[in-house]
């Protein structure tokens, strides 16, 4: 079994900065993909970033490329992610998830975090 657990969700101006953190209770972090994902009232889960076991690898979704930063310390069993530019649009709840292998899809992840609200207000 593999715990996630978020921090770092609340309500902050379009325009400004927030940073999630998702720390994992597994001792075999390293060998995990870690990936954030979305959900807005009403709409389907969506893919937000990736970040491979090494950290090599990383991938995002258009909607947050240039904006989102996904990252991980492997010493401290925590993956990242650094929005900013932050836009009406991306208030949903966020959940952190680990996988076995690079996706953006959620049925390549087997362990998901209870998710943290993200209120953006304009």
């Amino acid at each position: 079994q593999v715990q996630l657990v978020e921090s770092g969700g609340g309500l902050v101006q379009a325009g400004g900065s927030l940073r999630l953190a998702c720390a994992a209770s597994t001792r075999t972090f390293t060998n995990y993909v870690m990936a954030w994902f979305r959900q807005a009232p009403g709409k389907e889960r969506e893919f937000v970033a990736f970040i491979s076991a090494s950290g090599t690898y990383i991938d995002y979704a258009d909607s947050v490329k240039g904006r989102f930063t996904i990252s991980r310390s492997n010493a401290e069993n925590t993956v990242w992610l650094q929005m900013s530019s932050l836009e009406a649009e991306d208030t949903a709840v966020y959940y952190c998830a680990a996988g076995g292998v690079r996706a953006r899809s959620r049925e390549r992840y087997a362990y998901w975090g209870q998710g943290t609200q993200v209120t953006v207000s304009s």
